[in-house]
This record gives C-alpha cells, sequence and structure tokens, in this order.
C-alpha cells in the first residue's frame, strides 16, 4: 500500500474519471428519488425524521485510531419550499460536491504519486464498489489510494487498518478524514509454509467461528472490537508488508479475511487480494478464500465472493 512515484498520466485521469461519475451517480439518484414521491403525491404527510445513531467509540487497548470521521450521508433530500430563492438554494445543498471528495479530487490532480494498482486492478473492485456503495468496506492497509477508496464509497464507512504507526500519523496529516487503526501482526513471511500446512492441517482452523474465539494460530485477535462485530461488504487484502522474509506477510489477514466472511449472519462478502504474483498472496488466497469462490483475476489481484457459512455450517465444507 505505499506510494509508488509514476508520470502516468492516464490513471489519474481514471482515477478523477470514477470519482466524477460516482458522485454524478449519486446525484442523480437523490435526485430521483426526492422528486418521485412528490410526483406521485402533490401533498405528502409530515414526514418524521430521525438522526443516525453515533458511531460507538474504538476499542482502546494495544490499538491507536489515527483517525475516525462521521460517516457522511450520501446526499440530503431537498425539502419543499414556495420560495424560489429558497429552493435555489436547497437545491445547491443538496447537489454541491463534499469536502472530502473535494480533497480527493484535488490531491489526484496534483499529485505525481499514484496507486501502486493498476488501472484494471483499480477496476476489478470499483466496480463492485459502484453496485454495492454506500456500504462497509474494510481494508487492510493504508496508502494513497486510500483516499479514492473511500471516496468511492461514499456515503458508506471505509476502514483502514495498517501496521505502522509512523505512517499513520503521516497520511493523517494530509488525509484526517480517513478512519484508519493500527494493528500489529506477529507472523513473518519465512513461517508462511509451517502456518499453510497449520491452516490446511489443523480442524480448528477449519472452525467458522469469530476470529477472537478462533483456536487456529492463523485468526488475527488484536483488531479493533468494531472490527470484528461488523459485518463486512467488501475487504480488501493489500497489507501488512509481504515483500521480504522478516516482513509480516499477509498470511493471517487473508485466513481472517475469509473467516469474517464465513462468519457473517446472511450473504455473501466480496474479498479481494493483490499482489498475488507473489508465493504467500497466491497459496493463502487459493488455500483460505477458496479457488471455488474465486470469481475473476485481472493482473495482480483476485476477486472472491464468500457466502456466509452460519446458516449452514453441518452442509457447507470450508471450502467448496
Amino acid at each position: 500500500m505505499r506510494p509508488k512515484t509514476q508520470s502516468s498520466l492516464n490513471i489519474k485521469l481514471i482515477i478523477l474519471g470514477f470519482l466524477l461519475a460516482f458522485f454524478l451517480l449519486l446525484v442523480l439518484r437523490t435526485s430521483f428519488s426526492s422528486t418521485s414521491p412528490q410526483q406521485q403525491n402533490p401533498n405528502p404527510a409530515p414526514i418524521s425524521h430521525s438522526t443516525h445513531d453515533q458511531e460507538e467509540e474504538p476499542s482502546g487497548g494495544a490499538l491507536a485510531a489515527a483517525s475516525s470521521n462521521p460517516t457522511e450521508s450520501p446526499a440530503t433530500t431537498c425539502p419543499p419550499s414556495s420560495s424560489s430563492s429558497s429552493t435555489d438554494h436547497d437545491h445547491q445543498s443538496c447537489t454541491k460536491i463534499p469536502p472530502t471528495l473535494v480533497d480527493t479530487l484535488i490531491h489526484y490532480v496534483t499529485t505525481n504519486i499514484t496507486p501502486q494498482q493498476t488501472l484494471r486492478e483499480i477496476s476489478v473492485t470499483s466496480r463492485v464498489l459502484l453496485d454495492k456503495s454506500p456500504c462497509k468496506f474494510l481494508v487492510f492497509g493504508l496508502g494513497r489510494d486510500s483516499p479514492m477508496w473511500s471516496s468511492l464509497n461514499f456515503g458508506g464507512r471505509t476502514v483502514f487498518l495498517e501496521e505502522d504507526k509512523s505512517w499513520i500519523e503521516q497520511v493523517r496529516q494530509q488525509f484526517p478524514y480517513l478512519e484508519s487503526y493500527h494493528v500489529e501482526y506477529e507472523s513473518k513471511v519465512h513461517q508462511a509454509m509451517q502456518l499453510m500446512k497449520i491452516g490446511q492441517d489443523e480442524e480448528e482452523c477449519k472452525e467458522v467461528v469469530d476470529p477472537r474465539s478462533s483456536k487456529c494460530r492463523l485468526a488475527l485477535k488484536g483488531m479493533p472490537r468494531e472490527v470484528y462485530e461488523t459485518e463486512w461488504d467488501l475487504i480488501m487484502v493489500d497489507a501488512p508488508t509481504g515483500y521480504h522474509q522478516d516482513a509480516p506477510g499477509r498470511m493471517t489477514a487473508i485466513y481472517t479475511a475469509g473467516l469474517m466472511a464465513r462468519n457473517r449472519g446472511e450473504g455473501e462478502t466480496h474479498v479481494f487480494v493483490h499482489d498475488v504474483d507473489r508465493t504467500v498472496e497466491d497459496r493463502f488466497s487459493k488455500g483460505f478464500l477458496c479457488e471455488g469462490y474465486m470469481r475473476t483475476q485481472e493482473g495482480r489481484i483476485r476477486h472472491f465472493t464468500i457466502p456466509s457459512h452460519r446458516s449452514t455450517l453441518a452442509t457447507t465444507p470450508f471450502c467448496p
């Protein structure tokens, strides 16, 4: 997830295109939803509006929250008004681009640092986000592409998990609206094959439970409480560091992403793994997210859709 300097103008334009198209879609959807009821009924009954529940404070412990922002509403519903000036003001309020999207657009226009994922790799996830957002999106890793993912999930909740505290602070200074948490990993890349054998041979690694109560050595237990208690619609594994033998590697992140997906109450979770050209990402994604659940691979990214196993524990194997 670290930034990589490139001079590619194309990928910057595509990112801007994604964000602008996404915002246009939100505006059109909001305009449709706000006008249709009034067209059907010119004298609608008064509507009682309730406020959203406030987000619960993250669990402290050994984890440090880098930043937390309230979930932004995708757009506001325009109230009816007899005043033309008031109507113009309401319309501007409903269609005005939000500050976080402004910051994201300006950032990608003015920087030479672009995401490490290619255009085609980004498109795999962005297509799902355009369909599912606003949704709950968990990302292992924090980087220069994080504002893009957060913006593409505008109105939803996007959470980033990062291993490097100093890197969190650096990103936090530029993008204070990103919600991120520090997570510590105990594994090392040189342990990968040993952990693979444990995951394949030990029965506790095939049990579909909350990762916090799992007895499998691959289950991550040091994440914030709300990460475990949220049913994520999308999970992307693009961290921790995995390019040298003493790095943490993504073994436990991949396994835990699959376990959380299986343990959700109902529905399915979209899981993406980047850098599958490397041995760990290749073998662990196929082994624990399962080739039978793989939907596509584009370049170095794989997309899996993992259904809930909780209602079919007795009949559903860990891998189909």
